[in-house]
């Protein structure tokens, strides 16, 4: 990168990442860029990144990556075999596939049982999936949405997956105007359930990134800068408190991974209770990761980002992963990367 980004983490950061057997992805669609973070030599961090514009939704499908760009859905596909490395990386991801559908603001993506993409199209308030001639093609609307509009009304933005079919979505509002949801920022936030379209919670502050985990609905509560997750009540249970805007949740083994923001100087993230909290604990808010043990609540290690990345959006583990790495677009590394398939039959059965 041209421009200077300093990366910090806990002294035992990497020893937990070779201790679980993975390694880890994330993005910020603010500077343009896929991270993927490993184990290097001599027990140090590995930061691998390549540009992509403006990504965000991200999820791991086997060894595939799915990647949400400003105008396309992207597959990226390890090319190494069981066993073999690259230049000192274990697995190296070739971009294969990409899917254009136009600006749709995507944010959470998925993988469903059938192996297509499912994903959380903010500007059109639905879930979506890929259309082979089209941009997408709508799965399902909440039920306080009348129609499908370009209007961004309620600003749905997560999406919680259960058995690889979609479970719970998070809004920031109930609103059925364009853009109405920012005028309920601080507390007009509500989770979900898609399979009854019943709002399961509600009087939340700009929810973000719901995740199934221990048979428990875990989400990030991005206003009041908490991680939490709902009781049998539907209400929210803080667990942790997280120093910045929290987008990006994912677990490996008894720990939460939550992606963190610096928040923008735009009207979005002014206002907020997170201001509040952090002010009250001394607190700056950061960009970057914290690992927080689930079953005490408290921050076990943490990453920071300084520099020209200042928000982050999306997270995710890549399991059995020691050094990941991907194929740039314009590097010349792309023209010779070939990779030749077990022989196909001549002619369709």
């Amino acid at each position: 990168m041209a421009e200077r980004l300093e990366v910090l983490s806990s002294r035992h950061f990497p020893g937990l990442l070779a201790e679980l057997g993975v390694s880890l992805a994330f993005t910020t669609y603010q500077a343009g860029k896929l991270f993927l973070l490993g184990s290097g030599d001599g027990g140090r961090l590995s930061l691998f990144e390549r540009t992509f514009a403006r990504c965000m939704g991200l999820c791991v499908d086997g060894e595939s990556l799915w990647l949400a760009t400003l105008y396309q859905l992207w597959r990226l596909d390890n090319a190494l075999p069981s066993g073999h490395v690259h230049e000192g990386y274990d697995r190296l991801y070739v971009p294969r596939v990409a899917h254009t559908t136009g600006d749709l603001d995507v944010h959470d993506l998925a993988v469903d049982r059938a192996g297509r993409p499912v994903f959380v199209n903010t500007l059109f308030s639905c879930l979506a999936t890929l259309a082979p001639r089209a941009s997408f093609a709508p799965l399902w609307r909440p039920p306080f949405v009348s129609r499908l509009a370009a209007e961004d009304r309620c600003h749905l933005n997560g999406l919680a997956m259960d058995d690889c079919s979609p479970a719970f979505v998070t809004a920031v509002a109930r609103s059925d105007v364009a853009d109405g949801w920012r005028d309920h920022r601080r507390g007009g936030g509500v989770v979900i359930d898609v399979r009854t379209d019943a709002v399961v919670a509600e009087g939340l502050s700009m929810p973000h990134s719901p995740r199934l985990h221990d048979g428990a609905l875990w989400l990030l509560e991005a206003g009041t800068g908490f991680l939490g997750k709902l009781d049998a009540a539907g209400r929210f249970e803080p667990v942790c408190f997280c120093p910045g805007y929290a987008r990006g949740l994912c677990f490996a083994g008894p720990y939460a991974l939550v992606g963190l923001s610096k928040p923008r100087g735009s009207r979005t993230f002014a206002g907020l209770e997170l201001d509040a909290n952090l002010a009250a604990r001394g607190a700056e808010p950061r960009c970057g990761l914290l690992v927080v043990d689930t079953r005490t609540g408290e921050v076990a290690h943490w990453l920071r980002l300084d520099g020209v990345v200042e928000e982050l959006y999306d997270v995710a583990v890549l399991p059995g992963v020691r050094r990941p790495m991907a194929l740039g677009l314009v590097s010349e590394e792309i023209h010779r990367t070939i990779t030749i398939a077990d022989p196909a039959p001549l002619r369709a059965e």
